[in-house]
């Protein structure tokens, strides 16, 4: 009975017509606890950072430093239940499909960083915040692309395939194109490769091995038992990143709400314009909707996780606070983003199901003018 009643709660966690109601009350929550605790008069510290000093034993229980782990928390909430649903065979199926890679690279890496440069020079006036924002937009996400992906249906593989090879590239790129955008900007590549391990590589080795593990022991009826827990998991994860995300600047959104709206404006431009680009060239090359999604995400996502870690060591806090906005911004519009492909799949990608119609009927038998049917009786 109790077992049944999980289940039942968790299934209503993926109903999406409840979700909206459950983000705007974690948006909410998250609010109330920044403002109660005035979390915007600390001192931001990068979780990388704090995980270090837990490892090192230097580790102090202070407000900054328990919302710094929540992030990294949220999100392994978040990304595990979706890695458990990768299987390696996919993973080489995905590196081999070059038109999604073309359009992802494109959009990723010769438009998004230039869109988001003119959007901030177009709706920004302030100079600090305005570099917030175009550091917000030089590199691609590599972490939460993934569970919008699996949340619209989409191809989890490709998404993970393509989260990887951004993560190797924006490590090259991010200081040219911010040489090119912002100026001269010193900081520590590493912190992106240690955010990819972070945020990419251990809910992945984690999610394949449980996996391989359930499988071998009690075959795909095993993993299947799992799914709805797995997903709850996941939709929980998301819910208690908002917390964390709006708990960190509650008491800015409600003493200075027009910073936030001054951000959102070119924000939502730029995330709608690349989505629904992205997702509409894949209709209009005929990509499975599944690719089609993964790519859109893929390319609208920004790496939030970066864009922080190098405001805050490399800027002033002026800036870093543009990226921390950014996502409290990010994330629900990404959710609607799954509503809109969701809605949209029945009306951009007819072509799937009449190919998939049109293999079926090739597959079956047919008959000439001139055969008898199966069931004909000689008379």
């Amino acid at each position: 009975m109790a077992t049944a009643t999980m289940r039942s709660l968790l299934l209503r966690l993926e109903d999406f017509r409840l979700l909206p109601v459950f983000v705007v009350v974690s948006m909410a929550i998250g609010i109330a606890i920044g403002n109660a605790l005035n979390i915007s008069d600390f001192a931001l510290t990068p979780p990388i950072d704090a995980i270090k000093d837990i490892a090192g034993g230097t580790f102090e229980l202070t407000v900054p430093n328990a919302i710094s782990l929540g992030v990294p928390i949220g999100l392994f909430a978040m990304m595990y239940p979706a890695m458990t649903n990768v299987r390696l065979g996919e993973v080489g199926a995905a590196f081999r499909s070059p038109r999604q890679l073309v359009v992802l690279l494109g959009f990723n890496y010769l438009v998004a960083p230039f869109l988001m440069y003119g959007l901030a020079n177009v709706f920004v006036a302030d100079p600090e915040l305005r570099t917030g924002l175009i550091l917000y937009g030089l590199a691609p996400c590599i972490a939460m692309v993934i569970i919008f992906t699996f949340l619209a249906k989409g191809n989890t593989p490709m998404a993970l395939v393509f989260v990887a090879l951004n993560s190797v590239i924006q490590m090259l790129l991010i200081p040219v194109y911010a040489g090119l955008l912002i100026g001269n900007v010193s900081f520590d590549v590493w912190v992106v490769a240690e955010s990819v391990v972070l945020y990419l590589g251990l809910p992945l080795v984690l999610g394949v091995a449980t996996r391989l593990l359930v499988v071998r022991r009690r075959g795909e009826v095993g993993m299947d038992a799992l799914k709805p827990y797995l997903n709850g998991v996941s939709i929980l994860g998301l819910l208690f990143t908002l917390v964390i995300m709006f708990a960190l600047k509650g008491d800015l959104i409600l003493e200075r709400p027009l910073i936030v709206v001054e951000m959102a404006i070119p924000m939502t431009i730029f995330f709608a314009a690349m989505f629904f680009t992205v997702f509409l060239i894949g209709a209009r090359l005929r990509f499975r909707y599944e690719d089609a999604v993964a790519t859109a995400f893929s390319a609208t996502g920004r790496d939030f996780e970066i864009a922080i870690a190098i405001a805050i060591t490399a800027f002033t806090p002026a800036v870093a606070l543009a990226t921390v906005v950014g996502p409290l911004i990010e994330v629900p519009v990404m959710l609607f983003f799954v509503w809109a492909a969701i809605r949209l799949r029945p009306l951009l990608f007819t072509h799937a199901q009449a190919e998939a119609m049109g293999e079926s009927s090739a597959s079956s038998p047919r008959l000439t003018p001139g055969a008898a049917r199966p069931d004909a009786r000689d008379g």
